[in-house]
């Protein structure tokens, strides 16, 4: 079992920048592939940005490309997402996600999830 809580969310302006964590409760952190969702009411649940176990790769949806960033630090059992430039279209809860394997890019590929986390970007 994989037990994920993000934080870091909250309300900011656009133009601004915020950095998301997710702290992970496993000894084999490592062995995890990880992504970034985000969910507005009535809405599917889209992917953000995805990075494999070392981190040496890294997927970005194109509405984040540029914008946000995917980092771990697997000697805190942290994943991380700087966003950067927010925009209003950015509003929503922001879920960390954990898979044995690869990093994907779809949520049903995910077997682990945090809580979520609301980041709230004000024009």
């Amino acid at each position: 079992q994989v037990q994920l809580v993000e934080s870091g969310g909250g309300l900011v302006q656009a133009g601004d920048s915020l950095r998301l964590s997710c702290a992970a409760s496993t000894r084999t952190f490592s062995r995890y592939a990880l992504g970034w969702f985000r969910q507005v009411p009535g809405k599917e649940r889209e992917f953000v940005a995805a990075i494999s176990w070392g981190g040496g790769t890294t997927y970005y949806a194109d509405s984040v490309k540029g914008r946000c960033f995917i980092s771990r630090d697997n000697a805190k059992n942290t994943l991380y997402l700087q966003m950067n430039s927010l925009k209003p279209e950015d509003t929503a809860v922001y879920y960390c996600a954990a898979r044995s394997g690869s990093a994907q890019q779809t949520q049903q590929a995910y077997d682990y999830w945090g809580q979520g986390t609301q980041v709230t970007v004000s024009s």
